[in-house]
């Protein structure tokens, strides 16, 4: 026993032991978020129940099953609820989604066993997606064009299934009208104010300047009018039809359907009906804008706002790190200040990630920003242009914080490398720097990508230093779009990381906002294990192409 203590081999054990437990619970970790985030796509059985209240009255519940919990009876007397003829010590009761938000209080109620006498899962049940007021539940009675029924003898389903399809096409051509070829001409509109200011304070505002000026925005507005007239008559259309529904309280609602985005009847559907639904939602979830303060829709601003922010960082901190790591390993003398500046990038690695933000703020945003405005958009003023958070300081400032990952591990591949390379290619001829360019850095390239990687992985799940420099809760336009210089800069940008803390923390309505945390968390996951891999793929190219310089 002793023998096999000194041969190292239970250190051996547990240290695989350590790593197999490490990587079972990660494993698990994700497949909890993942189950419990998809999980929200799939499309659930609508309840109708008969459900008996505590004074004696019998009302009709409708909804979908969101949550299921066994609570003890005493927990449930002290608030209040008393239930005759039931003596057991717990009791089951399950949260149903109700929706119809703008006719019932609440859209989540809780709903005890005991008190359920019916309950059946129709098949004309119908779940109507909307914009506005989150989901639907209910039966659909008839479909109305300009107040007159177009249904006939035709399947209302089909019939309204139809209409919405159309008021969806009717609904995009509005949006991209207005995000494109509206959105343009204010975009240039408000290029013209700022050219007239700032020409007002050069001195140079001359009468056949304002004219000039004066001319392209009466065309721009006449353009606008145009537009305008295009995107009233778009909406116009689509608001034409109406949809008419029956409620759990047995109420025949008119709702109208401009509104509408989907309708499915759950209880209607196969296995493959609904997995084709699974991947229609998560697709939406993917594609679409949030809308209902974040708690429902899709998150693409928040996955576009992190990637973009994670590349123009990754472009920012791997060339500075390299050239310091170069120089630090291949030119700094072996002196007690080296030693320092070393000590101080391993300390660097450190530090809280909200100190860099509040240094970002003080000194990128208002010192350096502000600068800018001074110098370069005078015109803008008292506006901040890059005066105030956005991408740009953003990437900048995580940069700094995942700079002693990139100088580290770069510094290592570089010690790796023989000095015996470095030693015949100077003999052959070559400069110092030919020899760094064409030999050391090659070899090093994948020592280069390991610290990259470390970047990106630190950087894609930060949240505290990009609430002070660039991330908010909504951002009404992406950093990049067809207006030049087509790369925004200075606007502010969503990130899934603050999504994830917003909607989790600061939402209106927690249970419905429950599952988003977990499908944006297993989005989040994705998205930096999907840029990790990226990046592993290019390292690995790179250590093969450069292995035969080793030999």
């Amino acid at each position: 026993m002793k023998q096999w203590f000194n041969s190292g081999k239970p250190w051996i054990w547990l240290t695989a032991g350590a790593v197999s437990v490490s990587l079972i619970a990660v494993i698990g970790l994700l497949m909890l978020i993942g189950a419990r985030g998809l999980s929200f796509f799939w499309p659930a059985e609508i309840h109708q129940m008969e459900v008996r209240g505590t004074d004696g009255t019998v009302s009709t519940v409708i909804g979908e099953v969101y949550d299921t919990e066994t609570v003890p009876m005493e927990r449930l007397r002290e608030s209040g609820v008393q239930l005759e003829n039931y003596n057991e010590d717990t009791l089951e009761r399950w949260l149903l989604k109700i929706g119809n938000r703008e006719y019932v209080p609440l859209d989540f109620t809780w709903v005890l066993a005991p008190q359920v006498i019916k309950d059946e899962t129709p098949a004309d049940l119908a779940v109507l997606e909307r914009s506005k007021d989150g989901n639907f539940y209910g039966y659909v009675v008839d479909v109305l064009e300009n107040g007159n029924s177009v249904v006939n003898d035709a399947d209302v389903r089909d019939v309204l299934q139809q209409r919405i399809d159309r008021v969806v096409e009717l609904n995009e051509q509005a949006s991209d009208l207005q995000d494109s070829e509206i959105g343009a001409i204010n975009y240039a509109l408000n290029n013209l104010r700022l050219e007239r200011r700032s020409l007002e304070l050069q001195g140079q505002l001359t009468s056949e300047e304002e004219a000039r000026i004066s001319a392209e925005e009466a065309q721009l507005r006449a353009d606008y009018q145009v537009l305008e007239q295009q995107l009233f008559e778009l909406r116009e259309q689509a608001s034409r039809d109406e949809v008419v529904m029956r409620d759990m309280r047995g109420v025949e609602l008119t709702l109208p359907m401009y509104r509408m985005l989907a309708v499915h009847f759950p209880n209607d559907m196969g296995f493959f009906a609904k997995l084709g639904h699974f991947f229609v939602q998560i697709g939406k979830f993917v594609s679409d804008d949030p809308r209902e303060a974040n708690t429902e829709g899709g998150v693409f601003p928040a996955i576009f706002g992190t990637v973009f922010m994670v590349l123009l960082m990754s472009v920012i901190v791997t060339p500075f790190g390299v050239i310091a790591a170069i120089y630090l390993h291949e030119y700094a003398g072996k002196n007690a200040i080296t030693r320092l500046i070393r000590i101080a990038v391993i300390n660097l690695a450190g530090v809280p990630s909200i100190v860099y933000g509040v240094f970002g703020l003080g000194f990128f945003v208002y010192m350096v920003g502000g600068s800018l405005d001074q110098l370069f958009y005078p015109e803008a003023l008292p506006s901040p242009t890059f005066g105030t958070p956005g991408v740009m300081w953003a990437a900048i400032t995580l940069a700094i914080l995942t700079l002693p990952v990139v100088i580290v591990s770069t510094e290592e591949g570089l010690s790796r490398i023989p000095s015996t390379l470095r030693e015949g290619s100077l003999a052959l001829g070559a400069t110092k720097a030919e020899t760094l360019w064409r030999i050391i850095i090659p070899m090093a390239s994948p020592a280069i990508m390991t610290g990259l990687i470390l970047a990106v992985a630190r950087a894609a799940g930060e949240v505290a230093p990009l609430m002070l420099v660039g991330v908010v809760k909504s951002a009404p336009m992406l950093p990049v779009d067809g207006n030049f210089p087509y790369f925004h800069l200075d606007r502010k940008f969503m990130h899934l990381g603050f999504h994830i803390y917003d909607v989790g923390f600061q939402s209106p309505n927690v249970e419905a906002a429950r599952p988003l945390v977990y499908a944006t968390s297993f989005l989040l996951v994705t998205v930096i294990v999907g840029l990790n891999l990226t990046a592993i793929g290019v390292r690995n190219h790179l250590r093969e192409k450069y292995r035969s310089l080793e030999h």
